[in-house]
């Protein structure tokens, strides 16, 4: 028989099976995807307002869910593959990246945002998703058995409630 085509079911509103440890995490993305639109359209008359956008996004849920995959679920991957592989080392670059704009943003006066460096933070959001989404996470899900998986489910529900 013919193998599935994965983009049709994508294009169609379906996504890619995630382990149900990883959903809520997949969800987080899907508000950093919402934001990362808002950021790349960005232009002069619009900066401030993607910056709010952004800044909002970051102290509601884009600070602890970075939280949650550096102090839950790649720790729990480091149990059972490599913690030196290049997605994780890639990822945790993207974060300390994506931290450093946000913290810039925050200190700069709303009349001096520079759309393009908004521009700029939207396409690695938006590929830092992407990374997470097709490629950290098959690999973590490969990586991990079905009790770690549950494991990282329980903590990253704690780490919500603790919230």
């Amino acid at each position: 028989g013919r193998l599935p085509d994965r983009g049709a079911r994508r294009r169609a509103g379906g996504g890619v099976k995630r382990a149900p440890a990883l959903q809520p995490l997949s969800h987080g993305h899907q508000h950093a995807l919402a934001v990362a639109v808002m950021l790349r359209r960005a232009d002069a008359t619009g900066a401030a307002e993607a910056a709010r956008a952004f800044t909002r996004f970051w102290h509601a849920e884009g600070r602890a869910h970075f939280h949650d995959e550096e102090e839950v679920l790649l720790p729990a991957y480091a149990e059972f593959g490599d913690p030196g592989h290049p997605l994780v080392v890639r990822v945790l670059v993207d974060h300390v990246t994506i931290r450093q704009r946000a913290r810039a943003i925050e200190r700069r006066a709303p009349e001096r945002i520079d759309a393009a460096g908004l521009q700029d933070l939207g396409m690695l959001l938006a590929s830092h998703v992407r990374l997470e989404e097709r490629e950290l996470f098959p690999l973590i899900e490969a990586a991990l058995p079905a009790a770690a998986l549950a494991e990282v489910a329980d903590a990253l529900v704690g780490a919500e409630g603790a919230r």
